[in-house]
């Protein structure tokens, strides 16, 4: 049995919840990373190493 053949099988109110969660599935699906913080930190490159980074982030947690 087939989803479609499944969902016929629900009361209305189900059918309606099935369609708004199939709805956000395809919403989460289509975002994608944007990565816009890329290089915002380029200032700090030659002053701290990726390991001291690491580090710092470990005390900020």
């Amino acid at each position: 049995m087939g989803i479609e053949e499944k969902i016929k099988y629900l009361p209305p109110d189900l059918q309606k919840e099935v369609d708004r969660f199939i709805d956000s599935l395809i919403r989460r699906k289509k975002k994608e990373p944007s990565f816009s913080w890329a290089g915002a930190l380029r200032e700090y490159r030659d002053r701290f190493t990726s390991v001291e980074l690491q580090k710092k982030a470990l005390e900020w947690r």
